[in-house]
């Protein structure tokens, strides 16, 4: 059966003509679009860019931040049977882009005004671009360059001289195998790869997705996520599509911290029933509550930690919540709802029923803190050559620290390292099988053969399945390290641990290769340390302030080890016998950070593998070593 994105889209058109589907502010308030309205826009841009010269397999790219355009743009370039590849408004490097567009064998770029200036740094590198459309009107147009405008006007003449019927042609004759994305994942390895992901990939799991939570034509959303993530793609605006619901986009600012700014102002204008996060922005989120609590004096502050704590004891697992001895707590928690977290609910619109969280793994301290507020962020988990959904917590089904219920249909295995099935309960890589499975990496056979085989998907992260019938994914399959005794184990938890727990430290990667002990690369929160070092009445440029600055560093290590207040949470063995300090921090500039905010650990080795080697030796497994005395 035929079950195309133009499909999708077609029947919800029908079903939910006069619904809002999208919502935008440019001045000073939201407009709203209809389905119908929206279609109408699609269809002129799909036939401008047929008129244009567009043809059936064309890639277009697509850089611009999220409104209205783009969403209508990815359809209309179905509409001319193309396939879109987007690209994040993150990237900086032109190398970046020249190497996706390269790749991808992009003819055309839909760019909004913001970030044509990228695309003009490399224009005269691409010579197979026939034109760049801009979103945009611009004082003026170099070559190619052309305003979206005349799409639209070349759009209406040719419905004009064409009928309808002969419009559709292309677009209904796209089948489920055809490709509809070419996604460029963040680049963990030498080059990033291009996710191929075809109509049915997409539709599929839509479907899927909507077998974890029931959402109906009244709900809306305000997409806070790059929209070329696929997260944001499929949950963002695809399941609100299938239900007839409505998508709203961030106000685009003239920087990207003014876009951030406009979060929250545009989430008390929405008024979303459910929002998508990333453990960086729920990090925000949480800082702004609570700065906003302290500002309301000591009272308030005592109050407030009161309430958390009488929330998490009622909350327990979120599987167990209210259940048991708990239900004695059920007035306390009912009144400090009421008095205090009713009022933070309204910040956020005061309609918003959950959160669901993706990207990366989020702290199961975030997921208490939120789920006590009464906006739980539900843990989700996928990646885009998943398209991207595998599992998800939810209202009916949800226990902090876990992923959660399995999308269907869909099969699991969890496989060890030589390939044999694993039982419930055991840990291994994550294997899955289903129409959501992608159709491989652009021009890269050997990958594909190697991450897809027999039709299953090898995710390569670590993980099991639950006697509670829940998934739990533990970091990454391939970046397990390795005792010199040969056993195994995830540094994701341990380096999440001490970054949530310890001001002092802002990132930090653990590394062992088969040595005799583990080790850690540091970047150190110099102003918190600074603080510290004040109270101890030290500069911290004196050799005497260094030194005691290593120490404190050292000092949240030990609180992970045997006699430490948090030992009960790793073995001692997995813990960090010595550390490297860094002067510079992971970033997405320097490619140590991809754009869903994970290490991309193998350029972080590379990038300081003399450091590594130098903690392995008598003078550098030493913390009062001068490298590390230099870094701060």
């Amino acid at each position: 059966m035929q079950k195309t994105i133009i499909d999708l889209f077609e029947q919800s058109v029908r079903q939910f003509s006069n619904n809002i589907f999208l919502l935008e502010k440019k001045t000073e308030q939201f407009e709203t679009t209809t389905y119908k309205e929206v279609k109408e826009e699609v269809y002129l841009l799909g036939a401008g860019l047929r008129a244009l010269g567009v043809e059936k397999g064309d890639k277009i790219a697509l850089l611009s931040e999220g409104c209205n355009l783009w969403i209508m743009s990815e359809l209309a370039l179905f509409y001319a049977g193309a396939v879109n590849v987007p690209l994040s408004v993150k990237l900086e490097e032109s190398n970046d882009l020249l190497f996706r567009l390269t790749h991808a064998e992009a003819k055309y770029i839909l760019v909004s005004g913001s970030q044509l200036k990228k695309i003009r740094t490399i224009a005269d590198q691409l010579p197979s671009i026939q034109q760049i459309i801009v979103f945009d009107e611009m004082p003026d147009y170099q070559e190619k360059e052309i305003s979206i405008n005349t799409i639209r006007d070349k759009g209406r003449k040719y419905m004009e001289s064409h009928s309808e019927e002969e419009f559709l042609r292309v677009a209904h004759s796209l089948g489920n195998d055809d490709y509809a994305t070419i996604t460029y994942t963040s680049g963990t390895t030498a080059d990033p790869k291009g996710v191929v992901l075809t109509h049915r990939n997409y539709t599929a799991n839509v479907e899927q997705a909507l077998t974890l939570m029931d959402l109906d034509e009244s709900w809306r959303t305000l997409i806070i996520l790059p929209l070329d993530h696929c997260f944001a793609h499929v949950v963002g605006f695809y399941i609100f599509m299938a239900v007839g619901g409505s998508v709203a986009t961030v106000q685009t600012g003239r920087t990207s911290m003014e876009s951030l700014k406009n979060i929250p102002l545009n989430i008390k204008e929405v008024k979303p029933n459910l929002i998508l996060s990333v453990p960086a922005l729920a990090k925000n989120f949480r800082k702004n509550i609570e700065q906003g609590i302290r500002s309301k004096g000591k009272v308030t502050s005592s109050i407030f930690t009161i309430a958390l704590r009488t929330s998490y004891l009622y909350n327990g697992d979120g599987l167990n919540k209210g259940t048991g001895w708990r239900i004695v707590l059920t007035p306390l928690v009912s009144l400090f709802d009421k008095i205090l977290f009713s009022k933070i609910r309204a910040n956020f619109g005061g309609e918003l029923r959950f959160f669901v969280g993706g990207g990366a793994l989020l702290g199961k301290d975030l997921q208490e803190f939120f789920y006590a507020i009464g906006i739980p962020m539900y843990q989700g988990y996928g990646l885009s050559e998943a398209t991207p959904i595998i599992s998800s917590n939810g209202p009916y089904k949800h226990r902090f620290g876990s992923s959660g219920v399995l999308v269907k249909p869909m099969d699991l295995k969890i496989l060890n390292i030589e390939g044999k099935e694993l039982p419930v309960g055991e840990k291994g890589e994550i294997v899955i099988r289903g129409e959501n499975v992608m159709a491989g990496y652009w021009k890269n056979p050997e990958a594909t053969s190697e991450t897809v085989r027999n039709g299953w998907l090898y995710t390569g992260d670590l993980g099991y399945l639950g006697k509670d019938g829940l998934l739990y994914v533990l970091g990454r399959f391939k970046s397990l390290l390795i005792g010199s005794d040969g056993e195994k184990y995830s540094p994701e938890g341990i380096e999440e641990a001490l970054v949530g727990h310890s001001p002092c430290i802002d990132q930090i990667m653990l590394y062992n290769n088969q040595s005799p002990y583990t080790t850690a690369l540091i970047v150190p929160n110099k102003e918190q340390l600074k603080l510290r070092l004040k109270h101890l009445k030290l500069q911290p440029e004196s050799e005497e302030g260094k030194e005691a600055a290593l120490r404190i560093l050292q000092e949240e290590i030990a609180k992970y080890k045997t006699g430490g207040a948090l030992s009960a949470l790793f073995p001692d063995r997995w813990l960090p016998a010595t550390f490297a300090v860094l002067s510079e921090p992971f970033t997405e500039q320097n490619l140590m950070i991809n754009s869903t905010m994970k290490m991309v650990r193998g350029k972080i080795e590379k990038a300081y593998q003399s450091r590594i080697d130098f903690m392995y030796t008598a003078e550098g497994k030493n913390i009062l070593n001068d490298a590390n005395k230099n870094a701060l």
